[in-house]
């Protein structure tokens, strides 16, 4: 939701950059043992309750904490000493007329693999930019995400997040392509994303691309419901020196230090971060702390073009979680990477290598840690894993003529798992090729159609199309209809798995015998089809823009695991189905030149014949409220409200099986919630570097759910709270 400066020409026309997608830089865990562990016979789905607050409506925030943030978001206006705004024709107000003042249409390219207007875009696209992220005062990107309509954030523990689209959201979410540059970080060995562990700082971070709605069409596999495209900053955007520290309650630290530059064609960023915080379950226990490096260098060629080498290693020495359905375990993730690419005019390609290594105890969940124990084939509960992905892929643009543009690439991938919780070590081969035209008919119709065929080294090919009609009614207002097909893949873990579920109970031996847990080697791949139909436009002089959408999903063949005798579970293919459907509406405006805002309503109904934890549990409504101030004497502020309605969730058959000999029920039914995130700053010092990039200074103090709304978003998650931190940033 990019609430962008203040700009004095607008951009409403359609204008197409043609350099090869030069700000797209093309492009974990312990967990999937859980899948396997989801017990005998699932429980009957029950229908969703009441979406009625069960909080108390009695209930006051402290008032020292939303005090001390009202004092720091509006304080007096007066010039504090030591800040001078540089000066411009634009900062002279007198001279503009305030109906002048317009917010400008991003520019995107998650959406085709090529920058282009956003309201031109083939698919529903958001975008964050570095004003949000830091305005935020978050620590971590889900938190950000929340703002986005119809995107699904899920916080389990102190270290695990969820984060999926319209109704796709579950413990271990797996249906959402995540990249950095373009390049995936998402796990495809266990099919995970360590959203805590992002291998950038978050003042590298330029803008994130979010894209709601499947995109297999150009992306391939694991673009399932939805793709988020981290794009960070050039050495020449970051030039100088970055340093930003942030702590506070719970013993949380983000800290992060960033040098950048450029000599003579060549351009360099270098950064390193720190980052942790205590659980929110026990406020003295860690519960995710890691260390990160990141280099990134970029040599300038003729012709417009240019040769890209990057590489970085994110080590997290602690990590509570993640939360499943039925086990928790605590692992070390380490993920590195190395990245090369060659971008110019219409064309790129690129190689890039990613690996993961975990050591993770298997712990049951403790509400079935005295009857339940997971192991590998040896009876050993530390599992080991180490992934490796190689991927190589290329695209090539073409212009025909003055109406159509021709898309065409090819990508390969590598993927390879060694663990003790598999069979044995295990190798995958992906191949895709595919092909997108985009054919302007006339001023105002704009057709566009793709294709992508994949083949697997498990799976039989699948075919993935995406059709687009993108009508300009008028100048600044865009309808859109789509219709698009993904697929999501199994898993190595999934294929190769090989664990035994050991259950002892309080019972005159001889007690059940162990279940053998299999991966399989014929599984599908899930699907979705997905209907879209969207809204764009602009009013008062571009100074608000609404949005509509309305979806329809169908998602069939999910992958999970079950009983199949007595002694053994296997995975296999849900052979029921889902329809989730609804819609989202929201508006971003500029009030007056320091004051602009968001807010927006998502609202969402399923119907399904899935069984047991494949359900999905979803939201009904949930609506986002944000404003900011941001003043020329150095103050800032902004408040965001995100409200979730109540949901209801699937819990593993474990818990009712078990029940006989102790193991409390759970409550598969999690109350509405608001989380409402303040931070309030000053920028005391600012100048013009020799260099010519701006020197500055800020002091800001965050505060994460202001209200204290103490609430769960999953039935077996932690009791989440709030929390307050200060932060301090300098560039130089």
């Amino acid at each position: 939701m990019a609430l962008h400066q203040t700009k004095l020409l607008r951009s409403s026309t359609y204008s197409v950059n043609h350099t090869a997608a030069s700000s797209f830089k093309y492009p974990s865990r312990a967990h999937n043992c859980d899948k396997f562990l989801l017990a005998i016979t699932p429980p009957p789905f029950r229908p969703t309750q009441s979406l009625e607050d069960s909080h108390d409506p009695t209930f006051q925030p402290p008032q020292s904490l939303s005090l001390g943030i009202v004092v720091v978001l509006f304080l007096a206006q007066a010039p504090g000493p030591g800040y001078a705004k540089e000066s411009s024709p634009q900062s002279d107000q007198a001279l503009i007329p305030e109906l002048q003042l317009m917010k400008e249409e991003e520019t995107v390219s998650i959406a085709s693999r090529y920058e282009q207007p956003i309201s031109q875009a083939p698919a529903n696209v958001h975008v964050i930019t570095d004003e949000d992220i830091r305005h935020s005062g978050a620590t971590d990107l889900p938190t950000v995400l929340r703002r986005i309509p119809g995107l699904e954030v899920m916080q389990m523990n102190g270290a695990d997040f969820n984060v999926s689209v319209r109704g796709g959201n579950q413990p271990f979410a797996n249906k959402m392509l995540v990249m950095v540059d373009g390049r995936s970080i998402y796990n495809d060995v266990q099919g995970s994303v360590y959203w805590k562990a992002i291998p950038v700082t978050l003042p590298e971070i330029k803008r994130i691309e979010v894209l709601k709605g499947p995109a297999s069409s150009i992306y391939g596999f694991n673009a399932f419901d939805g793709i988020i495209n981290i794009i960070t900053k050039s050495p020449e955007e970051m030039k100088g020196t970055t340093v930003q520290f942030g702590g506070g309650e719970l013993g949380t630290i983000s800290s992060a230090a960033i040098h950048a530059g450029k000599i003579g064609d060549f351009g360099y960023r270098l950064s390193i971060g720190r980052d942790q915080n205590q659980q929110w379950r026990n406020r003295d226990a860690l519960a995710f702390r890691s260390s990160k490096f990141n280099v990134h260098t970029e040599y300038a060629l003729p012709n417009d073009a240019r040769l890209l080498l990057s590489g970085g290693l994110v080590d997290a020495n602690r990590f509570d979680g993640p939360i499943g359905e039925t086990v928790s375990p605590s692992g070390r993730p380490s993920l590195g990477y190395a990245n090369v690419a060659y971008e110019r005019t219409n064309f790129f390609v690129r190689g890039w290598w990613s690996s993961f290594q975990d050591t993770s105890t298997i712990t049951a969940n403790p509400l079935l840690a005295n009857l339940l124990r997971v192991t590998d084939r040896d009876g050993n509960s530390t599992q080991s894993f180490m992934g490796n992905t190689y991927n190589l892929e290329s695209q090539h643009t073409l212009d025909i003529g003055a109406s159509n543009r021709l898309i065409y690439g090819m990508n390969y991938r590598h993927n390879s798992l060694s663990s003790n919780g598999t069979d044995a070590f295990s190798r995958e081969n992906r191949l895709g090729l595919y092909l997108q035209n985009e054919w302007r008919a006339t001023q105002s119709l704009t057709l566009v159609a793709g294709l992508r065929y994949d083949i697997d080294t498990f799976t039989n090919p699948t075919v993935s199309p995406r059709v687009a009609l993108i009508y300009q009614a008028a100048p600044d207002h865009t309808f859109r209809v789509s219709g698009s097909v993904a697929y999501r893949p199994p898993t190595l873990y999934e294929t190769h798995a090989d664990v035994r579920a050991v259950t002892t109970l309080p019972i005159p031996p001889p007690g059940p015998p162990p279940i053998v847990v299999q991966g399989a080697r014929s599984l599908e791949p899930e699907r979705i089809i997905s209907y879209e139909a969207g809204y764009q436009g602009w009013y008062f002089n571009h100074r608000l823009r609404l949005r509509v959408d309305l979806f329809f999903n169908h998602i069939s063949d999910l992958i999970t695991t079950r009983i199949t005798s007595a002694t053994s579970a296997s995975s296999l293919n849900d052979h029921g189905q889902a329809d989730i459907y609804g819609g989202e509406a929201g508006i971003e405006f500029l009030a007056i030149s320091w004051l602009s805002g968001f807010a927006n309503y998502s609202y969402q109904e399923v119907g399904q014949s899935f069984l047991g934890t494949v359900r999905r549990g979803v939201p009904r409504f949930k609506y986002n409220v944000g404003l900011r101030g941001d003043w020329d004497n150095g103050w800032s502020g902004e408040a965001a409200l995100h409200h979730v309605g109540a949901s209801t969730y699937p819990i593993a058959a474990t818990f009712t099986n078990l029940a006989i000999f102790g193991v409390p029920s759970i409550d598969p039914r999690v109350g509405s919630y608001n989380l409402l995130n303040l931070r309030g700053a000053y920028k005391f010092w600012q100048e013009k570097a020799e260099a010519g990039y701006m020197r500055d200074a800020e002091v800001a103090i965050s505060a994460f759910s202001a209200l204290d709304d103490t609430h769960k978003e999953h039935p077996l998650g932690d009791q989440i709270g709030s929390r307050v931190m200060g932060w301090v940033t300098v560039r130089y």
